[in-house]
């Protein structure tokens, strides 16, 4: 089930024609396992090579401690990425696995180490709940490798349903984030 808060605004996602909104979302994007900046710069790259998509800004890279991951994992390297696009939150879901598939991505244990991550976090203010896709992420609010990054692009950032990012991100334990100086992502 999809919903706009506003039913008099038309559903951008079931619009027919070329014409549809330019919305705003937020992707976050991590890698563990290969390598880790290659494969979010290639992320980044991706995603600004994707016909209508225009990447607005990339947050600093953080090194992460990985949650729930097997013993042994390696620290991910995060970003998030903020993006304009009229693509549907079903088509940009798709774009975002090719993508993860593209840098050799294995879907299997959870919460395994992975080459990469491209995770749709919001697409404007979509609510949305099928067999593919949750929107918002349904476990963004408590991640501080999500809400971190995220409000280095966007202050005035939210969560529909949970609330803004800045408050959301005072609320969780930041001491596995590490923001790395050293390491720039190139848009």
């Amino acid at each position: 089930m999809t919903e706009t808060p506003n039913p008099h605004i038309p559903d951008a996602d079931t619009m027919t024609g070329g014409m549809r909104p330019i919305r705003q979302a937020v992707i976050a994007v991590g890698s563990n396992l290969g390598e880790r900046l290659n494969n979010v710069q290639g992320a980044v790259a991706a995603l600004a090579d994707t016909p209508e998509v225009t990447v607005v800004s990339v947050s600093s890279v953080y090194e992460t401690v990985p949650v729930g991951a097997p013993a042994g994992s390696r620290d991910f390297l995060n970003a998030a990425v903020l993006i304009d696009t009229t693509l549907t939150v079903h088509t940009l879901l798709d774009r975002c696995l090719a993508i993860e598939d593209a840098f050799g991505r294995e879907r299997g244990e959870k919460n395994a180490p992975r080459t990469l991550d491209v995770d749709l976090i919001v697409v404007g203010d979509r609510v949305a709940h099928d067999d593919r896709l949750t929107l918002p992420h349904p476990r963004a609010h408590e991640r501080a490798f999500v809400l971190m990054p995220w409000l280095e692009l966007d202050l005035e950032g939210e969560i529909p349903g949970k609330g803004y990012v800045v408050d959301l991100a005072q609320g969780l334990d930041t001491s596995g984030v590490t923001r790395r100086e050293d390491l720039e992502i190139l848009v």
